[in-house]
């Protein structure tokens, strides 16, 4: 009897060993199922204020109604926290935004001494430089520059920047601009909007940009054009909303001062998070909706509102 119950002691021992190893095998082919997804995410309090602490734990990411493993929450300070930053300028704005230049040349003093911070104007598609990315901060504040003040035979801020996001150069760095632009799209139109919106959308969320725009009236007709300059602020709330950056504006003209918008807007930058999360790969690589969320009161998450996640192909 003793001998019985001691074989089958053995037996559930073995069981148990068994299940237990398969628990585990399963575990380790779902990880190995999953491809991670990275983008930078910033968390602010209400109005720009100081965030409380948010941690790994307290962030949820969801696909779907999946919720993802969050594998990294590192914030982007330090040896993490190095930064290129574009500021653009559209060719094509009224004069008057050089009673805003001294708030742009001290927001771009200010940046922490690590931030390579570039100058380019916008004009007929694409983008020339007027300071190459450079840790010289003063001088990227001399290169500063008024507009033509003219419209181009192909004048579209959405060509201009996905002519600079081809052309940036390859890093691990942050990869931020801001677009200075009254968002009309005078070459193809933008009724309801225009249509390389979408596509300069699309390049930033698939390459890891991150977009802030700020509102200066444009030449022309359609820089006075109520209905026009509408539209064109809706293409700038859009870009910035849907890459995980900040848009600014002050009714229909150039605001009387920008510096309020850029202290936020350096706020912003220093309460940045590269966030890790994995999700299932399809058989192609492809940009998902991703929500990132957290349960912390009182912080206000941004973040682009679609991921690139590779596919199997890329394993």
């Amino acid at each position: 009897m003793k001998k019985l119950t001691a074989a089958a002691t053995l037996l559930l021992v073995a069981v148990l060993l068994i299940a237990a190893s398969r628990h585990l095998q399963a575990q380790q082919e779902n990880l190995s199922a999953t491809v991670p997804v990275r983008t930078v995410v910033t968390v602010l309090g209400k109005n720009f204020s100081e965030p409380p602490a948010v941690s790994r734990d307290d962030i949820q990411v969801y696909e779907g109604k999946d919720k993802l493993t969050v594998s990294e929450w590192t914030p982007a300070q330090g040896d993490r926290g190095a930064l290129d930053f574009a500021i653009v300028v559209d060719d094509e704005l009224n004069s008057d935004i050089g009673l805003q230049f001294n708030d742009i040349k001290d927001f771009i003093r200010e940046m922490p001494p690590s931030t390579r911070v570039a100058l380019f104007y916008a004009s007929n598609g694409t983008v020339t430089i007027a300071q190459d990315f450079t840790t010289d901060h003063e001088a990227a504040a001399k290169a500063l520059r008024l507009p033509f003040g003219r419209v181009a035979a192909y004048a579209s801020d959405f060509l201009s920047l996905n002519d600079l996001m081809k052309r940036w150069p390859s890093t691990s760095s942050r990869k931020e601009m801001l677009l200075v632009a009254d968002g009309i799209d005078r070459f193809r139109g933008d009724i309801p909007e225009s249509p390389d919106l979408e596509a300069n959308i699309d390049r930033a969320q698939k390459s890891g940009f991150i977009i802030h725009t700020i509102y200066a009236r444009g030449v022309g007709l359609a820089g006075r054009n109520f209905f026009r300059v509408n539209l064109g602020q809706s293409n700038l709330s859009r870009l910035a909303d849907e890459t995980g950056g900040e848009a600014f504006f002050q009714g229909t003209m150039t605001p009387i001062a920008y510096a309020p918008f850029l202290h936020q807007l350096s706020i912003a930058l220093q309460h940045q998070f590269w966030l890790t999360a994995l999700a299932k790969p399809g058989k192609k690589g492809g940009l998902r909706r991703i929500r990132v969320r957290t349960e912390v009161s009182g912080v206000d998450i941004s973040a682009p509102e679609n991921l690139y996640v590779p596919g199997l192909e890329g394993k």
